[in-house]
């Protein structure tokens, strides 16, 4: 496991807001020179919290504004490879889970309007050993920055 301090959460919580920040933007912001800032990020990098750096997608604007989470249910002997392939396959999954416990699998959607949802969740429903599904829209969503 990681250390990581109060300064390299602020620099976490920047390159989230804007992976294409530089270490010039971010030094004045953490009172840390230009240098010391890129080997906290390299050393950020190095140890794996920094996996890489994305792009935020507003999917509305792509036509997918709905988004929801729908549970698989499988028969007992299904592998969890057999899981991950129904859902991975289907071009409108964001995410597959597979978890503990029933359900199965939480699949992570993202559809044009409920129409399409309910296309793709008679697509999962055909798909593999699938025995069952529950769908859960979301309505709003936040997320914890580092």
């Amino acid at each position: 496991m990681t250390e990581i301090d109060d300064v390299d959460r602020q620099l976490l919580r920047m390159l989230r807001e804007d992976g294409r920040r530089t270490f010039s933007e971010m030094a004045p912001a953490v009172g840390l020179s230009v240098a010391a800032v890129k080997r906290r990020v390299d050393r950020l990098r190095d140890s794996g919290v920094i996996m890489g750096f994305t792009v935020q997608v507003d999917h509305a604007k792509l036509g997918r504004g709905i988004e929801a989470f729908v549970e698989l249910s499988y028969t007992g002997t299904t592998p969890v490879g057999e899981i991950v392939r129904t859902a991975y396959e289907v071009p409108e999954v964001q995410a597959v889970y597979t978890i503990a416990g029933d359900p199965d699998a939480l699949v992570h959607v993202r559809v044009r309007d409920i129409e399409h949802l309910q296309q793709v969740i008679d697509g999962l429903r055909r798909a593999g050993q699938v025995t069952g599904t529950k769908t859960l829209m979301v309505l709003g969503s936040w997320t914890r920055d580092a």
